[in-house]
């Protein structure tokens, strides 16, 4: 979604997906906003299969994706599930203080590197 283009084109993709018969499963390893986005999309996407998401798989602590909403429940899964968002826009509310002091604290753009026990190199 976010590097496709936003909600319209990633719809459009969609609908040109489906037309031959493709599945759509989009790719979303960001933060909330961009999951919320994909989900808004997800629903109304008749060829969905499965949205990829970060939360809980070991790469950024759920506070740290989750950290600057008002309320995180919206992202609750049930055995891999999520119920459709309800609230207004993108069915979230961002915490806008804690969006400022996070700029404020910086941020580190590397690409994490997992190592096994014995210090070889493991896939993410």
């Amino acid at each position: 979604m976010s590097h496709a283009g936003g909600i319209s084109e990633t719809r459009r993709i969609a609908a040109m997906a489906e037309t031959h018969d493709v599945l759509l499963a989009p790719h979303c390893p960001l933060g909330p906003i961009a999951l919320a986005a994909c989900l808004q999309v997800d629903f109304a996407a008749p060829n969905f299969l499965i949205q990829e998401q970060s939360l809980g798989i070991g790469y950024g602590d759920d506070a740290g994706l989750l950290g600057y909403l008002v309320d995180a429940s919206p992202f609750t899964f049930v055995d891999g599930s999520i119920d459709r968002p309800t609230a207004p826009g993108l069915g979230i509310e961002v915490d806008e203080a804690e969006v400022r002091r996070a700029a404020e604290r910086g941020h580190d753009w590397r690409t994490p590197l997992w190592r096994h026990a014995d210090g070889s190199l493991a896939a993410w």
